[in-house]
């Protein structure tokens, strides 16, 4: 049993190596004072400097921002309203089978489908109005789309946790539809709620293949942006701009770790 656990964690630790030694890697090199080449030729932040000094650069995080932040909003109320409804409402079992089928499907279908099936239905809609262009909105849609059933499923499973039993104990103290959503149920729901939101942004946040196809020439994100130079050469511009995304991503988690156990530690 000792050779077994011995065996696992050295697993775990080679595990955790391959998987963080490219980040790294990123960093290190993006504090690296040489432009080409592997070799350490001493720390500098200039590489930061001209990346905050680089226009491009600074319009597809403008755009990145953007997108993400609007999607994600506008996804999670979309997504918790679906969740409650699906699992509250008294749906026949079949028809919840249905809806549960059709609630996986952006998750599990690959990108380059959901991707090519949105390229369809804009241009369908451009036949309506001339606003479905590729473009910013198009993405924001999108992200939308996708980012929804995620939430909704992270929400979901939140609601499937809590149970009935408190609801029911509101509704026999006369609470009615509005304050129990108010003052019990979202309350409860808080947690799923923001790891939903969470994961929609950094969904949003790294996207390529949906911004791919629905992006016009001035609507380039970060991705786009980074796919397009390193096409060319990866230059440690690149290498900072990846280490700033990774930074920010592992903010949000810490905050949201901290978040979610204040919740529901009170």
């Amino acid at each position: 049993m000792r050779k077994i656990r011995v065996l696992v964690n050295i697993v775990a630790v080679f595990t955790l190596f391959f998987l963080y030694l490219p980040l790294l890697a990123v960093a290190f090199f993006s504090v690296n004072n040489t432009k080409y080449g592997l070799v350490w030729k001493g720390f500098t932040l200039d590489w930061y400097i001209k990346l905050f000094h680089n226009e491009l650069i600074l319009q597809a995080a403008w755009n990145t921002l953007v997108l993400a932040v609007v999607s994600t909003i506008v996804s999670t109320l979309l997504g918790t309203v679906l969740a409650i409804g699906m699992d509250r409402f008294p749906w026949p079992r079949r028809m919840n089978t249905v809806l549960d089928m059709i609630l996986h499907i952006p998750v599990i279908i690959p990108d380059i489908i959901f991707a090519a099936a949105m390229v369809v239905a804009f241009g369908f809609l451009r036949l309506l109005s001339s606003m479905f262009e590729p473009g910013l909105i198009n993405m924001i849609i999108a992200h939308i789309t996708f980012q929804t059933a995620f939430v909704a499923l992270i929400v979901r499973s939140r609601l499937v946790s809590i149970g009935k039993d408190v609801e029911e104990a509101a509704r026999d103290l006369h609470a009615d539809t509005p304050y129990l959503l108010r003052r019990v149920l979202l309350p409860l729901l808080t947690p799923g709620i923001v790891a939903g939101a969470m994961l929609a942004f950094t969904l949003s946040l790294d996207d390529f293949i949906i911004s791919f196809f629905t992006a016009g020439p001035d609507s380039v994100t970060l991705p786009l942006y980074i796919f397009a130079a390193v096409r060319r050469t990866v230059t440690p511009q690149i290498h900072a701009l990846s280490t700033i995304v990774l930074l920010v991503t592992v903010i949000m988690v810490i905050g949201m770790e901290r978040f979610t156990r204040n919740v529901q530690v009170n």
